[in-house]
């Protein structure tokens, strides 16, 4: 749904009616049959923070499953470094109750060292009783971790809000984290949890904490990339003795869909980083109905079996109807 990070409300004045917008467009996307709606996890736009409006993740989540009945409500991804596990094992767990049972959670380890350091993370909330700068790669300036830290605090932020999911009084011990006793009720309805999913395309430290905490697993990339992705997710679940077939493949492509193929073409690239038409096109689903078809097939081939695509021409609701109208009863 949009929320602004992209951008993509900038053509719309006023905060409410932004707000209103997104959430016409999530009620829409449950009468046209989607399965999920998903936001970011940002606070500030991007390709520069421009001072426009981005509806932050949570509390987008929470009204807009007051807003729905049905379709289930997930994070592309969370950001394991800007909320206390704890506080997530809470509002995660809040969101499931208060959804009736719609929470996907995504998280992730994080990279937008802009918006990182602009909000002050950095300082040794997160860092427990060790917090030793140097040992972390961590600046009192708020620098963004290095990624073999912000992957620790991921796998010890899964592990923790697994356990308030699961447990009374809830005792962990971690290189960043510690808790005493600390309690989430009420728990998630979905038993024995709501899906888990790791977002991230680092082949020898995300993909590892996926291979072992992830149900389901987004990750990025042309055909050979992902394809890639997946094969070295597929030699880290055997490593630690994981089906990896139980893990759901994802991806999260931008889409843009119009019938008539010039219309493709005119209109050049719709790419907030400014990649150029013929790149951004080859790598997202970009073309005609017929055409995402074909590149939607080339990646269930491989053995992806979700897609969490982002509409750029929100607000317009063009590809958004094409795809649930022409594309997806391919697929069901």
């Amino acid at each position: 749904m949009p929320q602004g990070w992209k951008m993509e409300l900038a053509s719309i004045e006023d905060p409410q009616d932004k707000w209103a917008k997104a959430v016409e467009i999530a009620q829409l996307a449950e009468q046209l049959g989607f399965d999920s709606i998903w936001v970011y996890d940002h606070f500030h736009n991007v390709p520069i923070p421009a001072h426009e409006a981005v509806f932050e993740c949570w509390t987008a989540m929470a009204a807009i499953s007051q807003r729905t009945s049905r379709i289930r409500l997930g994070q592309m991804v969370g950001c394991a470094l800007y909320r206390n596990p704890a506080l997530l094992a809470k509002i995660t767990a809040n969101l499931d109750v208060i959804s009736g049972g719609r929470l996907d959670w995504g998280i992730g380890a994080g990279w937008y060292e802009h918006e990182f350091k602009a909000y002050g993370y950095g300082d040794e909330w997160w860092l427990g009783r060790d917090a030793d700068w140097t040992a972390t790669g961590v600046s009192p300036e708020g620098r963004l971790p290095a990624a073999r830290d912000r992957i620790r605090m991921l796998r010890e932020t899964v592990e923790i809000v697994k356990l308030m999911w699961s447990e009374a009084d809830a005792d962990y011990e971690g290189r960043f984290f510690r808790l005493r006793g600390a309690q989430c009720d009420p728990k998630p309805l979905q038993q024995p949890h709501p899906p888990i999913w790791i977002g991230g395309g680092g082949e020898q430290l995300t993909l590892r904490v996926v291979a072992r905490y992830a149900d389901r697993s987004n990750f990025g990339g042309k055909p050979h990339e992902w394809k890639h992705k997946a094969e070295v997710l597929k030699q880290h679940c055997a490593a630690v003795g994981r089906d990896y077939d139980e893990i759901v493949k994802t991806w999260s492509p931008e889409i843009f869909i119009r019938e008539d193929e010039k219309e493709i073409t005119d209109g050049g690239t719709r790419s907030f980083w400014g990649e150029p038409f013929e790149s951004w096109s080859a790598g997202n689903l970009v073309g005609t109905p017929e055409q995402v078809c074909e590149k939607i097939n080339a990646y269930v081939e491989m053995g992806c079996t979700g897609f969490v695509p982002w509409c750029s021409d929100y607000p317009d609701t063009e590809t958004l109807r094409l795809f649930a109208e022409k594309v997806v009863p391919e697929f069901r």
